[in-house]
């Protein structure tokens, strides 16, 4: 069951470096021809390959666990990647923090359903705001 008290709990701060190599192997896995991801010196990222944010938040960076979404009942119900200039290169630094921003309720056709929505923010090594990532999850009742 959803906890309600998850909403305004925020994550310490995680490291997520850039790399040529995971570029080009996230862009494979999702079916990419474009070169500007498979062959450049300094390719950009897809826009959502930040989605691998998840693999290098663990413990206190990850706020998510918080929300106690079962996962026999829960989905992966929207994601969105709002960049504020430029999309990173490799090479780039970023550190990101995520936040619970809500924990909603609502009665649906089939039952009670839970909604929380993550932010994360990602900055560059001089703090500048590079990108936010919104991810909605739904707890099916």
């Amino acid at each position: 069951m959803v906890d309600d008290s998850a909403a305004g709990r925020t994550g310490e701060p995680f490291t997520l470096d850039v790399e040529r190599g995971k570029i080009r192997e996230f862009a494979r896995a999702t079916g990419s021809a474009n070169p500007d991801y498979l062959t450049a010196d300094a390719p950009v990222i897809p826009p959502t390959f930040l989605t691998t944010a998840f693999f290098w938040q663990d413990g206190p960076a990850d706020p998510w666990a918080a929300v106690a979404m079962d996962q026999h009942q829960g989905l992966h119900a929207e994601q969105e990647f709002v960049f504020h200039g430029p999309p990173p290169r490799a090479g780039t630094r970023l550190v990101g923090q995520s936040r619970i921003e809500s924990v909603t309720r609502k009665e649906g056709r089939s039952g009670p359903l839970a909604f929380a929505v993550m932010v994360t923010e990602f900055r560059d090594e001089a703090g500048r705001l590079v990108a936010t990532a919104r991810m909605t999850g739904v707890e099916t009742g």
